[in-house]
């Protein structure tokens, strides 16, 4: 049987009119025509929304569909203790927060999460430690892609995170000019199949690089991307192919490096000291990201609007901001950074799970977020704010 392009199915799709038949309709034919070396993986949601199950053929990780993600330990934030991080760790997983994002070059990530399993292991019921998922990311220099060279770089990664298979590897790659990508991913795989990885996934790819990944027979669960109620561009173009695939989006970004928070409301950065400091580097690239959408006045209008519906609730705005992506089509979860040993978010994180947007609150942020710029026509397509010249 001759190979499909994605392209021509999500051709397809877009000159129909969308229904729910439609749709697995559209999925039956890929699943169908693109044989079943390819992807073929789903997300199922249970006990109240919490948890996610990623699923690929036989290959199969379940998350919290909320990602404590450990950005934040690799400096800028705040000198991080280690037994304090580590303890930090075991309450987010005693709250049942119990799925750890981190990467190669975040510092001492992977090196507490190390610890932190160790714990559990000794410290914890063996179900409790089923529960517990650390997922990590390679992100390489695009240089050529021999087998030798990722099975090393993936064997640090499972030392420092002291564990023989990795949760998920998320793969980055800097140069689409160069295709060692798909040499990489294949490598990657073939870990896999080896069972020194459980699933492989992408971070910040783009659609047209996913679609050429998945046409490879690369078997990629998810991709994570930004995503926030100001950069609503995986919805334009990755959540559509993400939907007729079954690839999932893990998106980070969600609450803008708290920027989408009280903290923030009303807030004056014209004049020095007059407000909250842009003192992190997540604020700062957030702060770029608002400054592209529409600027700081606009974006004071959206924080009133995410104020009047967290009121309504008995929530904060973090919690809208998170609960608003989740229920976006095609995300599997979302991420909320952690100061670990600094601060804590706990009890908002928790409360995400319980929330329920109505209609009246969807139409509110709809019409506060259609006054800013599409920045899909800004930017570009997931990812390319990486890949700019």
């Amino acid at each position: 049987m001759p190979a499909v392009s994605v392209h021509s199915v999500i051709a397809t799709n877009l000159a129909t009119t969308t229904t729910a038949s439609s749709n697995r309709l559209y999925r039956n034919v890929w699943r169908r025509r693109i044989g079943s070396s390819s992807v073929n993986c789903s997300v199922e949601t249970k006990e109240a929304d919490r948890w996610a199950k990623l699923k690929n053929g036989n290959d199969s990780l379940e998350i919290c569909r909320v990602l404590n993600g450990m950005w934040q330990t690799s400096g800028g934030w705040g000198k991080i203790d280690r037994n304090d991080a580590v303890e930090a760790m075991l309450r987010y997983a005693d709250a049942g927060l119990s799925t750890f994002d981190m990467a190669d070059h975040y510092g001492p990530a992977e090196d507490l999460y190390g610890i932190f399993i160790n714990r559990v292991r000794r410290e914890r019921p063996p179900e409790y430690l089923e529960k517990i998922k650390g997922l990590t990311k390679w992100v390489p220099p695009p240089v050529k892609m021999t087998s030798s060279y990722v099975r090393q770089n993936i064997d640090i990664s499972r030392k420092r995170m002291d564990v023989a298979s990795l949760d998920m590897l998320q793969f980055h790659w800097w140069d689409y000019a160069n295709d060692g990508y798909l040499d990489a991913l294949k490598h990657l795989t073939d870990l896999k199949e080896e069972g020194k990885i459980k699933t492989v996934a992408l971070t910040n790819f783009d659609t047209q690089r996913l679609e050429k990944i998945l046409e490879n027979g690369i078997p990629v669960v998810s991709n994570q991307v930004q995503h926030s109620i100001v950069d609503m561009r995986p919805q334009q173009r990755m959540a559509q192919l993400c939907e007729l695939t079954g690839v999932k989006l893990i998106t980070y970004g969600t609450v803008m490096g708290g920027l989408l928070s009280e903290k923030f409301l009303d807030a004056n950065l014209t004049i020095p000291f007059a407000g909250p400091s842009l003192n992190t580097p997540s604020l700062q690239k957030y702060k770029r990201m608002v400054d592209a959408w529409g600027g700081w006045n606009l974006f004071q209008g959206l924080l009133r609007t995410m104020k009047t519906i967290a009121t309504k609730h008995g929530v904060s705005i973090p919690t809208v901001a998170v609960r608003y992506v989740l229920d976006q089509q095609g995300v599997g979860g979302s991420m909320i950074g952690v100061r670990l040993g600094l601060a804590e978010h706990i009890q908002d994180a928790n409360a995400i799970f319980s929330l329920v947007l109505d209609d009246e609150d969807v139409n509110s942020i709809q019409e506060a977020t259609k006054k800013g710029k599409n920045l899909l026509q800004v930017i570009g397509d997931c990812g390319d704010e990486y890949r700019r010249v």
